[in-house]
């Protein structure tokens, strides 16, 4: 198989960005209205070249990134190649989603004194400020309330404030937050690996320059970037002992979308297991975080002009259906299938099974926060050492003599993470990320790592440039996940290690 080095694999992304990006400005998400005619659509026939060309990138980009891991680059490369990479895909039209248009719309709504949280973006005249953007919206949200916190909606208010609502400006204004959210996504990565033990170029690799979030933060401007970074950089405080301020930024997060609150439970376990003393003063000490969250949700709830009102509208979004939310499809086939059988009404049985999804993934999370507890505390998971022929024939440690360490925090909040976006009634590809970027930290060539390596390469494909998840996309996940799976068995079985970044501890490159 050919094979390029590091500085080759960089080129071939950055080729694949372009092509993505330009394939983009004729078949991205465009806006319905644009007064400056610089987003507009060419035609069918343009449309659908342009459209092939994102694909052709995005391909390259996928495969550009998957080899890049195995090459051994400095972290210092890899941020440079993550420039290259992300660069065109900031100059463009809104990409693979239409929510940025949400963003604008929902802005302009609190500038004139509409509820956000009780009505959608139709209710904005449509030659008034934010017109442009609520003709934009997609279907689903032209109608539905905000799910987002008061802090996000303070920042959209600023764009559109700014740009006078007019689409182009808006939103790069908006891009110019992603891009900024992938600035702190950086930052934190990098210092939650040096913390943990992990390599940082491994951290960047899989949770920055992974095309997955290239594509959903900065071309399609997602806020989960921003919510991500936020709770990141929360974690890296946390874990350095500010544990104010660490409580402070995650309570921003989730005034952004509100999974950021997991992060809580695992800093308070954090907090709880560093504190001295009684057990009334530890877990008082573990609580604390999250009443520092609190304060900062209620003063950005007072200060943004919009209230409380984001406390009833978090299930909105699990109000519409996506084929990625297991406990939907599984609801909805019970339901109908019941329907066919005794003529029940399908809708209770779907809600009944996407609770009981959410149910377990509690469960989950809870059974993880109870495995960082119990153990060693003062040790964090170290790495596990490549299989060995005799391995099944030479006793382990005495577990009664010797217990086991305490499962990490920030691992567990990873796996949390996952496990919520797993079992949630409704799940979009860029959700993957919540967990992913965590796990790049903690362990990122380690099993977990692995598969949500393969999940990265193949949900790029769900979504057409438009924003649109065609039939074909969701074949085209399914060969490149069939197709990853075998490359990393392949890997797996040829090598027990991955190539360590050069000045790097080695520490991340074994099995985890």
């Amino acid at each position: 198989m050919w094979a390029l080095n590091a500085g080759g694999y960089r080129r071939l992304g950055a080729a694949g960005s372009v092509a993505a990006a330009a394939g983009g400005w004729v078949a991205g998400t465009l806006p319905a209205r644009d007064p400056w005619g610089l987003w507009v659509s060419h035609g069918s026939a343009v449309s659908v070249a342009g459209a092939v060309l994102a694909y052709v990138g995005l391909t390259l980009l996928v495969v550009a990134w998957w080899r890049y891991g195995r090459t051994g680059a400095s972290t210092r490369h890899t941020l440079v190649t993550l420039v290259w990479w992300a660069t065109p895909l900031a100059l463009t039209p809104p990409l693979y989603s239409a929510d940025v248009y949400s963003y604008i719309a929902q802005g302009a709504m609190v500038l004139e004194g509409h509820d956000v949280y009780g009505a959608g973006p139709s209710v904005l005249d449509p030659a008034g400020l934010g017109g442009d953007a609520a003709a934009s919206v997609g279907g689903n949200w032209t109608e539905a309330p905000a799910p987002y916190g008061p802090f996000f909606l303070i920042l959209a208010r600023a764009v559109t404030w700014a740009t006078g609502g007019t689409i182009v400006p808006a939103v790069l204004g908006m891009r110019l937050i992603a891009v900024a959210a992938l600035v702190l996504i950086v930052w934190a990565l990098r210092r939650l690996a040096r913390e943990r033990g992990t390599s940082e170029s491994g951290a960047l690799w899989l949770g920055a320059l992974n095309p997955l979030l290239l594509m959903h933060v900065v071309g399609g401007m997602h806020n989960d970037g921003l919510m991500i970074g936020l709770m990141l950089a929360g974690v890296v405080l946390a874990l350095r002992g500010g544990w104010i301020a660490g409580g402070a930024l995650v309570g921003l997060a989730m005034m952004v979308k509100s999974p950021a609150g997991m992060a809580l439970l695992f800093i308070g376990v954090l907090v709880g297991r560093a504190a001295t003393g009684p057990l009334v003063r530890r877990v008082a000490k573990g609580l604390a975080p999250g009443l520092v969250a609190v304060a900062v949700a209620l003063v950005a709830s007072l200060l943004g002009g919009t209230g409380f009102g984001w406390l009833r509208t978090q299930s909105v979004a699990g109000t519409i259906h996506t084929a990625l939310s297991a406990t939907s499809d599984l609801g909805l086939g019970l339901g109908e299938l019941l329907h066919l059988l005794v003529g029940t009404d399908p809708d209770p049985v779907k809600d009944a099974v996407r609770n009981l999804g959410l149910g377990v993934a509690l469960v989950l999370t809870a059974c993880l926060a109870w495995r960082t507890v119990r153990g060693r505390p003062d040790q964090a998971p170290g790495p596990v050492p490549a299989r060995s022929s005799d391995s099944a024939r030479t006793p382990g440690p005495d577990p009664a003599a010797h217990p086991a360490p305490a499962l990490d925090p920030a691992h567990a909040l990873g796996l949390a993470l996952l496990a919520l976006v797993a079992l949630s009634p409704m799940v979009q590809p860029w959700y993957l990320l919540w967990g992913t970027t965590v796990i790049a930290a903690t362990a990122p060539y380690g099993r977990t790592g692995r598969v949500l390596t393969v999940l990265s390469a193949a949900l790029v494909y769900e979504t057409h440039p438009s924003g649109a998840t065609p039939w074909y996309g969701f074949v085209l996940t399914g060969v490149a996940c069939v197709i990853g799976t075998l490359l990393v068995r392949r890997e797996w079985n040829a090598s027990g290690e991955v190539p360590a970044p050069a000045h790097e501890p080695a520490v991340a490159t074994h099995r985890t």
